[in-house]
């Protein structure tokens, strides 16, 4: 029975701060390195082991994807870090603080920035110094200047189709450390959620979502491992 485990980041530095994270590299608080170090142990407890992890490039995520493994006794393991794992891009709305954004534009706007489906806040001025073009780790990949949800499901899903349905239905158990966007793509993905349904869906941090899933990958089970 082909076994997944999703696990948002850890609280990082600007979910602290409340701020318009996206693409840009934050580090996890003291606490978001806690609630990860707490999903590893737990997740060891309760006699979960994996064969193979995927991760983004963003250093909250993989952060919080290494402490995980290193309570269970599994940094050995091989690690996938892809693009396309990445947070959502919040455009313009980077680095911003989102109360004061609400102040400013009005809260009708920021929720539908922020919950829509399909509706991305405004591109990423080339000048801001939230730009990451041209960061290294990107060459020769399209970073955008803005995304909605449906624009991070669309590069994400390819991801799973090439690469992390494969090693389930070969019988590898996977564990992937993301981000509240990413991991709501491959939750819509799984669960066959509407796009208005898909908006609603809250991704805590640092809580392993378990998913066991028959040979064609669809669910027989859903749970958090707080849970049970």
């Amino acid at each position: 029975m082909p076994q997944l485990v999703l696990i948002r980041h850890g609280q990082s530095a600007w979910n602290l701060e409340n701020r318009f994270t996206g693409w840009w590299d934050v580090p996890v608080t003291d606490k978001g390195a806690d609630e990860a170090r707490a999903a590893g142990r737990d997740l060891k407890a309760k006699g979960y082991a994996f064969d193979v992890a995927y991760t983004s490039l963003l250093t909250r995520a993989i952060k919080t994807l290494n402490l995980v493994l290193e309570e269970m006794g599994d940094l050995w393991l091989p690690v996938h870090k892809d693009w396309r794992l990445n947070e959502r891009h919040y455009g313009g709305l980077t680095g911003l603080n989102k109360e004061e954004m609400a102040a400013k534009v009005g809260e009708e706007q920021v929720f539908i920035w922020r919950r829509s489906f399909d509706i991305p806040p405004p591109p990423l001025e080339t000048t801001s110094p939230f730009d990451v073009s041209t960061d290294r780790r990107y060459a020769g990949l399209p970073v955008p200047q803005t995304e909605s949800l449906k624009d991070t499901i669309a590069r994400s899903l390819p991801l799973w189709d090439e690469a992390i349905a494969p090693d389930l239905k070969a019988g590898r158990r996977v564990i992937i450390a993301a981000h509240g966007n990413s991991i709501r793509a491959l939750v819509k993905h799984l669960d066959g959620l509407s796009d208005e349904a898909i908006t609603k869906v809250e991704i805590p941090t640092g809580q392993p979502l378990v998913y066991e899933l028959d040979a064609a990958l669809k669910p027989t089970a859903k749970f958090y491992l707080k849970d049970r």
